[in-house]
């Protein structure tokens, strides 16, 4: 094969194979719903810098967008513009991708079970996985190290309680924060793993939240 129809890529002959498995990449992007977040790490069955191209070519066409280092979405198109996946989306796929868990923590707790109507800039979680910080467009994601005890309550519920208090303070407490904590409570269907696990609250939460059981 003369030179000039030869190239290389990362010291690997571009073939047949090549072009190949570049329609194949692009094709399965592509096909992938809209509102996706994808990693440049989903595609360990090809090269790493061939997948660095296809995603920046793809970004470069407006088929993705490039949310972090690694990180990609396919947004979703509406009449107003792009819409790109929520903050809560794109945490849960890195969660899923670093089969990690991950609770919504200070603020972002608050915001999550109502007990704040205030949006928050950033946005902070707990994790089993590593710590690392992301910018989302103009907010902010800090994934910080949680300790076992974080993770240890059955109800989805109460773990988001804890951090939810742990925030707002004991002193903070007023007559309209208990009402919507009586309406959570309430919601809550796995009656007997509530009750377990309001007893391994810490104390003057318990003495708040276990009155609500009865």
């Amino acid at each position: 094969m003369h030179l000039k129809n030869r190239q290389k890529f990362k010291g690997t002959m571009v073939n047949a194979n090549s072009i190949k498995d570049s329609v194949t990449l692009r094709n399965r992007i592509e096909a992938m719903p809209e509102d996706s977040v994808l990693f440049r790490s989903d595609f360990p069955e090809y090269h790493s810098e061939f997948v660095g191209g296809t995603l920046a070519e793809l970004t470069n066409e407006g088929i993705l967008v490039k949310l972090a280092q690694g990180i990609y979405a396919k947004p979703r198109r509406s009449r107003f513009g792009v819409v790109l996946p929520s903050v809560d989306k794109v945490v849960k796929a890195i969660a899923m991708r670093d089969n990690a868990k991950i609770l919504p923590s200070g603020m972002t707790a608050l915001n999550v079970l109502g007990l704040s109507t205030q949006v928050p800039m950033n946005y902070t979680y707990l994790t089993t996985g590593s710590e690392r910080t992301i910018k989302l467009a103009n907010q902010q994601v800090v994934l910080k190290r949680g300790v076992p005890k974080n993770f240890c309550y059955k109800t989805r519920l109460i773990e988001l309680l804890v951090q939810a208090l742990r925030t707002l303070k004991q002193d903070n407490i007023r007559q309209e924060e208990l009402q919507i904590l009586k309406a959570l409570i309430a919601k809550e269907s796995d009656k007997e793993a509530l009750v377990k696990d309001v007893d391994m609250m810490p104390a003057w939460m318990k003495r708040i939240i276990k009155p609500m059981l009865n």
